[in-house]
């Protein structure tokens, strides 16, 4: 899983000040001269080690720093602000020296403290957040950055962090929930969601083997981020659903023509000889093109089939458009609409998109057509075909079913809306 990093050291030397081997601002000292009546100091028992662990820092000797500082340790009855300043210059260093389980102890002390002013402490929460996360201190960096995002308000990176803690921490069930909250809210928004975390969304799926959810994950994530890997892994798992209709294999080939394009011989070969039993022999010729185009095909074994093939679709579309005006006067006096339908369609893959729009049309108005949600489908691809996406959008939004048509006019929506590269 990738992660989103936020440098947790650097957020924490940031807000005390300690950003560069110079260290931070020197401890103030009972000895110190002209010293304000108001202001904190420690004693020189205190002070004395705390100064030579900062000369130590500057040097970058950490781990001699840290010693210097463990001497304040015997020191007895330490006043708050002597804790506050060895706890403070102790967290410092040791996030310098890599270790983050002082680091964390001592910050969380200073924190404790309540002697920082608001906005450096705001800034340390957040660090130690981010400071246990990288350490894989799960429910650490959960409390931390929680109360960060409750005292600071909403952070992307915090947030984004914090999700992701409950998903290493193994609380699928609250990764699942707060990223689908963030989801919606993004789309509320009209921002686009990130693809890390539709990414974590599919991952939180896959965990529990949801397998609704990582399909509307999966759609979420083709939507914002269209790719031929997801569109092949989401119409792979469209088709093999409970109930896809194998009458719908052709519509499938549609679309996979349309966005990962067909990967072989016998895909191309496939829809060619679907498209021709279903009496489109223009789509057919169409694919056969494409296909010896792309190389798949005319050449191994198999090239005499495939040239007969090709030959026979270019043959009946040539025959077809000889015919059509009959045809078109026979199926208008029937009295369903399939026959418009399909020949509208036939009419639509020869390129003639008005008038086989219209033939669709008055088809689907006409009724009495068997597969009536096929047909709704078949006109919304045929006014995305002549680029009529407006009217493509609403007609798929219109299909419905339970045995795949209205998946796929809901995939084709995604790719209207949101187009391949």
């Amino acid at each position: 899983m990738s992660k989103l990093r936020i440098a947790p050291i650097c957020l924490l030397l940031a807000a005390i000040g300690f950003t560069t081997a110079a260290g931070i601002a020197p401890i103030a000292t009972a000895a110190a001269a002209d010293a304000p009546a108001a202001t904190e100091t420690v004693r020189a028992e205190v002070g004395a080690p705390l100064q030579a662990a900062q000369g130590l820092a500057t040097e970058q000797k950490y781990k001699e720093a840290l010693a210097k500082i463990a001497e304040t340790d015997a020191v007895g009855d330490k006043t708050g602000y002597e804790v506050f300043a060895i706890e403070r210059l102790r967290g410092a260093v040791a996030a310098r020296a890599g270790d983050t389980a002082q680091a964390g102890k001592s910050f969380e002390a200073v924190i404790a403290s309540g002697r920082l002013p608001a906005p450096e402490q705001a800034k340390i929460i957040q660090g130690l957040g981010s400071l246990y996360y990288e350490a894989k201190d799960y429910p650490k960096a959960i409390t931390w950055l929680s109360r960060s995002l409750k005292d600071s308000g909403s952070d992307p990176q915090t947030r984004s962090l914090l999700v992701q803690s409950y998903y290493l921490n193994n609380d699928i069930a609250r990764a699942a929930s707060e990223l689908k909250s963030d989801l919606a809210a993004d789309e509320s928004a009209g921002r686009t969601p990130s693809e890390m975390n539709l990414k974590l969304l599919i991952s939180c799926a896959i965990k529990t083997e949801d397998k609704a959810a990582y399909l509307t994950a999966l759609e979420k994530l083709n939507t914002y981020y269209p790719k031929k890997e997801y569109w092949a892994d989401l119409l792979n798992r469209v088709q093999a659903k409970p109930g896809f209709s194998e009458h719908l294999v052709l519509d499938m080939y549609r679309l996979k023509a349309a966005t990962v394009q067909l990967q072989s011989a016998a895909d191309y070969m496939d829809m060619a000889q679907l498209a021709l039993n279903a009496g489109f022999p223009a789509e057919a010729k169409k694919t056969l093109d494409q296909g010896f185009q792309s190389g798949l095909l005319g050449s191994g074994a198999d090239s005499a089939k495939q040239k007969r093939l090709r030959d026979l679709a270019t043959k009946t579309a040539a025959d077809d458009l000889k015919t059509m005006a009959q045809s078109e006067a026979g199926v208008a006096k029937a009295k369903e609409g399939t026959g418009q339908i399909n020949l509208g369609y036939a009419l639509v893959t020869s390129g003639q998109f008005e008038k086989g729009i219209a033939l669709m049309q008055d088809g689907i108005r006409k009724g009495g057509v068997k597969r009536s949600e096929d047909a709704k489908l078949h006109l919304g691809i045929a006014y995305q075909l002549a680029g009529q996406k407006e009217n493509a959008i609403q007609t798929f939004k219109t299909v419905q079913g339970a045995d795949g048509v209205a998946d796929l006019a809901r995939l084709w929506q995604i790719l209207v809306n949101h187009p391949m590269n």
